[in-house]
């Protein structure tokens, strides 16, 4: 029987592995593109781990009504626990004078989770992310992948660029069909004529 041998191991501890999903949750979060490359089975590994963080922030997006803060506050705590924490000994470290060192990237994912992509995908059912395969590295033949958010700036652009394709398309075939009905009239007036 194969009870409780569900997700793939990776050739990692339990520790290592979570350890990896959550540094690869916090790049794709934070990541400009809205993507990163990474091997396939990495890239099939973080696609539930981090769709259920958005799921989180999705939830924390729609809350109306009382006491509403109080339940963000709880979805962003259980949240944080698919990215690093911030900077434990953050005041420990600063002395007087100096400035205290930046936010670790994991409280910035969070904020970003919470702040932009839960009111992104607050009216989609699921599917926030989207695998490429990209085919093999050269250096040990490893398959790479990249995953990336969907409804993201290009996707957006390119969504644009087709309906104006589109439209020209359309209006072209219009004014092809004026073309033709004009040259039509022109040819039955001429016989007319003659």
């Amino acid at each position: 029987m194969r009870h409780l041998k569900a997700h793939r191991k990776l050739g990692r501890t339990t520790e290592h592995r979570i350890s990896m999903l959550r540094n690869l949750a916090t790049s794709l979060v934070n990541s400009r593109e809205d993507r990163i490359v990474t091997t396939l089975p990495k890239a099939k590994e973080l696609r539930p781990f981090i769709e259920k963080a958005i799921t989180l922030s999705k939830r924390a997006a729609s809350l109306e009504g009382n006491g509403s803060e109080a339940k963000e506050v709880h979805l962003r705590r259980l949240a944080a626990g698919y990215f690093h924490a911030g900077n434990h000994g953050r005041a420990t470290l600063t002395r007087r004078g100096q400035t205290p060192p930046p936010r670790s990237a994991g409280v910035a994912a969070l904020r970003r989770l919470f702040d932009e992509l839960g009111s992104r995908f607050k009216d989609r059912p699921g599917g926030y992310t989207r695998i490429v395969k990209m085919g093999r590295r050269s250096g040990d033949g490893a398959e790479l992948a990249i995953i990336e958010l969907v409804d993201n700036a290009r996707d957006q652009q390119a969504q644009a660029g087709a309906r104006k394709g589109a439209a020209r398309s359309k209006k072209k075939k219009v004014s092809d069909t004026k073309v033709a009905e004009v040259t039509s009239e022109e040819n039955a007036s001429e016989k007319g004529e003659e």
